[in-house]
């Protein structure tokens, strides 16, 4: 049975804004792209898929490591929540309809870690009992505004490991208690 886990980089006042946050650093970014390469795959809401697709083409001024890093995520299976968008791109399947029964027959048919993409989709999740567990990548910035990681009411939480990752960052994870 596979566990879903919905993780992102986010501000130290919790906003996950990418464009507010600082450039993931070598081994940050080595590590997310590891952790694309392991899942089973991933599920998106329609914004953070729409922000994602940006790996579905190559880039001529992209690094070696931004290139293995959308190896990884075109490679892996993606499932993507939405009513409003009519269709999806390479290896990706839409879920317009009973998304509860679909992510309960992902969780039971695939094996290891399925993403959760996106605070909005993470809430729904969560309001079903369906994540296993949040990591939160703290920056050390804070942006005052955006999107918050907790879009929600969350079930009470349990502290069960944190890591520093890269220079500056700490990974926080935490289960539903």
């Amino acid at each position: 049975m596979a566990r879903i886990v919905f993780g992102m980089n986010l501000s130290l006042d919790g906003y996950v804004d990418f464009q507010d946050l600082p450039v993931p650093d070598a081994k940050l970014f080595r590590h997310w792209t590891e952790h694309v390469g392991d899942l089973a795959g991933s599920i998106y809401g329609r914004q953070m898929y729409e922000v994602m697709r940006y790996w579905d083409d190559d880039h001529p001024d992209w690094t070696s490591e931004q290139h293995d890093f959308a190896v990884a995520w075109r490679r892996q299976p993606k499932w993507v929540v939405s009513r409003s968008l009519k269709s999806v791109g390479p290896n990706a399947t839409l879920v317009a309809d009973d998304v509860e029964a679909v992510m309960r027959g992902l969780k039971a048919k695939l094996a290891g870690e399925i993403a959760a993409s996106g605070p909005t989709l993470a809430q729904s999740l969560s309001d079903i009992g369906l994540i296993d567990e949040y990591r939160l990548y703290l920056q050390p910035v804070v942006v005052g505004r955006g999107k918050p990681f907790f879009s929600g009411p969350r079930p009470p939480l349990r502290l069960v490991s944190s890591e520093r990752i890269g220079g500056e960052v700490i990974r926080l994870t935490y289960v539903p208690a």
